[in-house]
């Protein structure tokens, strides 16, 4: 997947959840990509971010250091806390 097309995504993801605050919207937002992202759109991800992609936001940058560093949020929305429910195919679409 494109990487522009990524951080535009991991931004969009991270603006939803500012009103929690800095702290709180970087662990949404690593939440949300770590139960809803697959690996190759994760690792593109880690790419753009230790190439230094200049259109990261400051939450979504956060919240992909954060899971670069292997560390894993708790379920932070009702979506991630249904799908740690162990559930086929991992999602909350229905």
């Amino acid at each position: 997947m494109d990487a522009d097309r990524l951080i535009y995504m991991a931004n969009q993801i991270a603006r939803n959840f500012e009103v929690r605050g800095k702290q709180g919207a970087i662990a949404a937002t690593a939440d949300h990509i770590d139960k809803f992202w697959d690996p190759r759109m994760k690792a593109a991800a880690y790419a753009a971010l230790e190439q230094g992609h200049a259109g990261l936001s400051t939450i979504a940058q956060g919240a992909l250091e954060m899971l670069r560093r292997g560390h894993t949020p708790a379920p932070q929305s009702l979506a991630t806390t249904f799908n740690a429910v162990d559930e086929a195919g991992h999602s909350d679409a229905g």
